[in-house]
């Protein structure tokens, strides 16, 4: 007895779900199949294994020009978050990734959803050579401005690695805070290892800001992860400054400006 021929709907489903070797399987299996909804799944699922290679290509591109900058050795990529914000810290991730295996997704972290973030922190946190964190508190960057601040805390970043890195590069302009760093505008989409401190970084100062949301409610914290949003400037004319904004940053926002 004759099978019963497999049905386009099945073929279409079996091609969407399938890892990229089988996909490739199938794909020639069912070329010449003359259904419209078998070659329009094909299509899909090559469009599919095209993206998945060029993003293979784009992040091996990362991990080569991270290796053609640092050099041999170790290699720490520094990056910062909430140098704009007006309240919570200031945080830098410093991070050093071996080279292999290459983390697919790696990105400037303002170019990923908070989910795709908080996964690739965890490959991160799995695969790193070395992770450090530095946060620079908003009373100590009133007191001595942002580039100061700034400052400190990369150079506090690179030694909570532990490690001695043989070449530090940092995301943007020069910053003079290791005598072996090398900078790279954009380096957060460029590079690998900063863009795993990008990563790092990001997911670090979200969580705190979610729990100083439930620390001083009413700002919109969570949300707006201490930056101007109009629901948090809305907030600080009604309720005032709480003990983590920058006094420095918020004179703008005060219907009554701060006496000290």
């Amino acid at each position: 007895m004759a099978t019963r021929p497999t049905s386009a709907r099945e073929i279409a489903a079996a091609l969407s779900d399938a890892p990229e070797d089988e996909a490739l399987v199938l794909m020639e299996r069912y070329a010449e199949d003359p259904r419209k909804q078998v070659q329009h799944a094909i299509a899909a699922a090559r469009k599919r294994i095209e993206r998945a290679a060029a993003e293979r290509d784009r992040v091996h591109g990362m991990y080569s020009l991270m290796r053609e900058m640092g050099g041999e050795g170790i290699v720490v990529g520094v990056d910062e978050v909430g140098r704009g914000s007006i309240a919570g810290p200031l945080t830098v991730g410093a991070v050093a990734l071996p080279d292999d295996p290459e983390i697919l997704g790696l990105n400037d972290s303002k170019q990923l959803t908070p989910e795709r973030r908080e996964a690739l922190a965890a490959q991160i946190a799995d695969v790193a050579l070395a992770i450090g964190i530095c946060h620079v508190e908003p009373a100590s960057i009133d007191a001595v401005g942002m580039a100061q601040a700034l400052r400190m805390a990369m150079a506090g970043a690179i030694e909570d690695t532990g490690v001695d890195p043989d070449c530090v590069l940092i995301d943007g302009n020069p910053m003079h805070v290791h005598p072996k760093e090398k900078t790279l505008v954009k380096g957060d989409a460029r590079i690998a290892c900063i863009a795993a401190a990008s990563i790092v970084a990001k997911v670090t100062r979200d969580s705190m800001m979610v729990a100083y949301d439930e620390e001083y409610p009413g700002y919109h914290l969570a949300q707006c992860k201490g930056y101007a949003s109009a629901e948090h400037i809305a907030a600080i004319k009604e309720k005032g400054l709480s003990p983590i904004h920058r006094i420095s940053f918020c004179g703008n926002f005060l219907e009554t400006p701060p006496l000290f």
